[in-house]
């Protein structure tokens, strides 16, 4: 089984602004009874998108001009707060595919690295620039590249930071351990009977 590379995240993006962004606002906790991961980007950021009789508020993932980004930017601290995996699974199934911010809560980085979602570190001089080319143009092209560690857009680029394991990971399509193991399962099950020996 082999995983896609993940070598550049290119599209569209949309900046969510803001700092210590918990998993609860980035899908709340009574989203979480679900059997399976799927339907769970409808709840992406409900409390904050949606009133309590299910209309919009104002909210970037509300604004029209930004439909369809896969590519999302954010303050400091990003995805802190529990360690709900539904978090970025919440983001996945919402069409992000990449996430740019100053900083992530450790645990919600190795979460989506595991999804194959590259979080990429740019100061937040960077991504205010960046945020304020996208109110200019919403339809921006942007790409993330993990191999230059750079985002680029139009004539501009601006560098990021992955850490190398993830970036590794990322680029050479071994980012999902559990199918890293299914992939190895002889292997696994050798080393079982040799243990079993000892």
């Amino acid at each position: 089984m082999s995983l896609a590379k993940v070598t550049q995240v290119a599209g569209t993006a949309v900046y969510v602004p803001g700092s210590d962004i918990d998993t609860d606002r980035i899908i709340p906790a009574r989203f979480m009874k679900c059997v399976t991961f799927d339907g769970l980007g409808e709840f992406a950021f409900y409390d904050v998108r949606k009133n309590a009789d299910g209309t919009d508020r104002e909210h970037p993932l509300n604004d029209k001009r930004f439909e369809g980004a896969n590519i999302l930017l954010s303050g400091s601290n990003f995805g802190c707060g529990s360690s709900r995996e539904h978090a970025p699974q919440a983001l996945y199934r919402f069409g992000f595919r990449a996430v740019i911010a100053e900083s992530f809560a450790e645990i919600f980085f190795g979460n989506c690295t595991t999804l194959g979602i590259p979080c990429a570190v740019a100061s937040g001089q960077d991504i205010r620039m960046l945020a304020k080319e996208l109110e200019r143009n919403p339809k921006l092209e942007v790409t993330v590249d993990l191999v230059a560690e750079k985002v680029l857009f139009e004539d501009q680029e601006f560098p990021i930071v992955v850490p190398h394991t993830a970036r590794e990971a990322l680029t050479t399509g071994q980012w999902d351990p559990i199918a890293e193991l299914l992939k190895h399962k002889d292997a696994v099950a050798d080393k079982v009977r040799e243990l079993s020996l000892v």
